[in-house]
């Protein structure tokens, strides 16, 4: 067995998360067109967990019904994705509870992250940048990314170091913002 270095591990396990999320977006792009609107809205695709994709019902009785149906639908899944799944689980267990639309660990590390800032919508400029998506220039894009980033970060705090803005996250855990930490690194 030929030693592989630590980049090249990563590598491989990085590109193997970002093929499984892409996997899951496709599925649930084509969901209800495979198993049609009135199942759609009484079921949720949850995780794909080693090819086995999870589905939440609404109730028992959709996920036995479904239970035998499951080969069809399985069946019209492989058909629209890139890797077959062998499995399909229904379960009623976690309909209730809200879920990101990616269920990884790398989504819920995310949500908890220090550097993370909630955005909020950037203020209309009508009569100094247009916003309609057919005139959008590279300039024009750039102009109205430029305001939701000044708007976005009017409410944060300041990093004692650099005076620039920083979410409160990063003051928690550094009592500076990334950057001046990264310097001192």
């Amino acid at each position: 067995m030929a030693l592989r270095s630590l980049h090249h591990v990563l590598n491989l396990l990085e590109q193997s998360a970002w093929q499984e999320r892409q996997q899951f977006q496709r599925l649930t792009t084509v969901w209800s067109e495979v198993v049609g609107a009135t199942i759609a809205t009484q079921t949720r695709p949850i995780a794909i967990q080693r090819q086995v994709l999870q589905v939440a019902t609404s109730n028992t009785v959709w996920s036995q019904t479904l239970a035998f149906e499951r080969v069809r639908i399985l069946d019209r899944l492989n058909a629209q994705l890139a890797t077959a799944l062998v499995d399909i689980r229904f379960s009623p267990r976690q309909w209730q509870t809200e879920q990101p639309a990616i269920a990884t660990p790398t989504a819920l590390l995310f949500q908890m992250h220090p550097c993370r800032v909630e955005a909020t919508e950037p203020i209309a400029h009508q009569n100094s940048i247009e916003s309609t998506s057919a005139n959008q220039t590279p300039t024009i894009a750039f102009q109205h990314w430029a305001i939701a980033m000044q708007t976005r970060s009017q409410h944060l705090p300041l990093c004692p170091v650099c005076d620039c803005p920083t979410p409160a996250g990063e003051l928690q855990r550094w009592s500076m913002c990334t950057h001046c930490v990264v310097k001192q690194w």
